[in-house]
């Protein structure tokens, strides 16, 4: 037979649980109206901000693939497939890949912080294979500085923690390399997933 005592924790216990789900439900019922309102409004984007809407199925012819962010002073580039946003004037120095990564880290550009080195998928959409003029940007690409030779990405090699992979941006080639060897460096802002890195 129960004490007195433990009588008393379980009823406190299924209080706790039934008040827990009583907020579970009204959530569920806010998040449904919310979602119901949201779906009769015809225009969605005017809801949501069109950098949180990224959407990797896009191609968009050159000219119109990249806009100059006056927000950021005119020093940072929304890519409009990826929705990433991209330092405009790229250094040209050369650093190891641990200091690629503080590099981005510590950077502000346009007077914002919350800049990072890509992921290989992310430094790889920039990547237009039909160009073959030395560099392998898309034609008419905004960014100074932008050198056709080696980036480093922010992904390390699986089952390698000594080397990241790379982009040859005057060939389009990925690779790998040693994270002691010196490349260039491209920071990106924007949604990341943990597993890229």
């Amino acid at each position: 037979m129960r004490s007195t005592n433990q009588r008393s924790h379980t009823f406190m216990r299924i209080s706790a649980l039934s008040l827990l789900a009583g907020a579970l439900l009204n959530l569920e019922a806010s998040s449904n109206s919310a979602i119901a309102a949201s779906s009769s409004n015809s225009n969605l984007t005017t809801d949501v901000p069109a950098l949180l809407l990224q959407n990797w199925s896009k191609k968009l012819p050159s000219a119109s693939r990249f806009t100059v962010l006056s927000d950021f002073g005119n020093a940072a580039v929304r890519d409009d497939e990826t929705r990433l946003v991209w330092e405009k004037t790229l250094e040209t120095s050369e650093v190891s890949w641990s200091d690629a990564r503080a590099a981005c880290a510590d950077k502000d550009v346009g007077g914002r912080k919350g800049w990072r080195l890509p992921s290989i998928s992310e430094l790889a959409s920039l990547i237009d294979p039909s160009t073959k003029t030395g560099s392998t940007l898309p034609l008419g690409h905004p960014f100074s500085n932008a050198q056709a030779d080696v980036y480093w990405s922010a992904t390390t090699m699986a089952g390698n923690p000594n080397t990241a992979w790379l982009i040859f941006f005057d060939s389009g080639r990925v690779s790998y390399g040693f994270k002691t060897i010196t490349f260039h460096v491209w920071c990106v802002r924007g949604g990341i997933n943990a597993d890229q890195y």
